[in-house]
């Protein structure tokens, strides 16, 4: 099963295979850019466009797998925790969490796709269990998944963009001092339109927040300072052809307003929990990258921080181009996140 990624400015394909001792490696890795209004607001808005570049994005990876996990945008789903009797059944546990999403769900159950998952113990209620829904308009399930099967492929998980990041990055966050036990982490991707941030601690997410910022600010930026067209300024972006005088006066206003964003968010996650600080930050996607920004993020907020490769750690086969993946690989967080749920099936 390879997993793809479906994003504002690109389609990710990643597939992972493990050996006997649960060591990855990373088989194909490739990304295809989508055009400017395929996918908005995490919706498929040109769904020939996406389809064309899902095929493509197939083609340059040379995969032969055929299943597919994907993943919805967190706006796109409704999750909930709720606490269930520990002895009842799964086909119990189905009626009463169909019973409990109508609670919470403001649409007709039948217009919604409905999943659950039995995360453990309750840590609050002894003897009782703790159980996340997960739900979504059926239409937004069924646009993914006519996409995929378009292009030849067949789906056969759908995720939630935040929990297949957090997969992935949790990878990584064991690598950390006290392989990360107890550790509050602050995980920022920077995506083209807006940043997300998650606050993990041992695998579970204390808090969420998104704002609009991300890397069509920078190509704004560019296609203002030099009157070129926006599609101009990305095209100049991506190929990294820019005038000399780029460095200081476009790209160091952006990182340096990126940056506030972020000590931004921090200070609304400081307000609204009672946590005074983090250990870590760990950046993620297109744009986080960008030569001096977690030094810069250091040093104004005072807290570590590192851009992070999802694919650390592991072995990479031959047919990857390590060199061109190495100054994309924060992009692919989400989809190796998503790659992984092959081994937790």
């Amino acid at each position: 099963m390879i997993g793809l990624d479906i994003s504002s400015s690109s389609v990710k394909l990643v597939e992972l295979d493990m050996d006997e001792r649960g060591q990855y490696t990373l088989l194909r890795a490739a990304m295809e850019p989508l055009e400017k209004g395929s996918v908005v607001d995490g919706n498929i808005e040109k769904l020939d466009d996406v389809v064309e570049a899902v095929r493509k994005v197939v083609r340059k990876s040379g995969t032969k797998a055929k299943q597919v996990a994907m993943a919805l945008p967190p706006s796109a789903v409704i999750t909930k925790k709720i606490v269930l009797p520990g002895e009842l059944r799964e086909e119990e546990i189905e009626v009463q969490v169909e019973s409990e999403a109508n609670q919470y769900i403001p649409f007709a159950i039948d217009e919604v796709a409905l999943d659950f998952s039995v995360l453990g113990p309750s840590a609050t209620s002894p003897g009782d269990q703790e159980v996340l829904i997960a739900a979504s308009r059926r239409e937004k399930v069924d646009d993914r998944r006519g996409v995929a099967e378009a292009a030849g492929l067949k789906p056969v998980v759908m995720d939630i963009e935040a929990f297949a990041s957090r997969l992935a990055a949790q990878r990584l966050i064991e690598r950390l001092p006290r392989a990360g036990l107890d550790l509050l982490v602050a995980l920022f991707e920077v995506g083209a339109t807006s940043t997300s941030l998650q606050v993990l601690r041992n695998g579970e997410s204390l808090y969420d927040r998104d704002q609009a910022f991300g890397g069509a600010q920078l190509t704004q930026m560019i296609a203002r300072t030099y009157g070129f067209s926006l599609e101009e300024a990305e095209a100049k972006k991506r190929a990294a052809d820019l005038p000399d005088d780029y460095a200081t006066q476009v790209l160091a206003p952006y990182m340096d307003s990126l940056t506030q964003e972020i000590a931004r968010a921090l200070q609304f996650f400081y307000r609204a929990t009672p946590f005074g600080r983090v250990d870590y930050i760990l950046l993620a996607g297109g744009s986080s990258a960008l030569p001096g920004l977690a030094e810069k993020i250091t040093a104004t907020a005072s807290v570590a921080c590192m851009v992070i490769n999802p694919f650390e750690g592991m072995a990479v086969a031959e047919s990857v181009r390590e060199k061109k993946l190495r100054s994309q690989a924060p992009s692919y967080l989400t989809c190796c996140g998503l790659a992984m749920r092959r081994f937790l099936q």
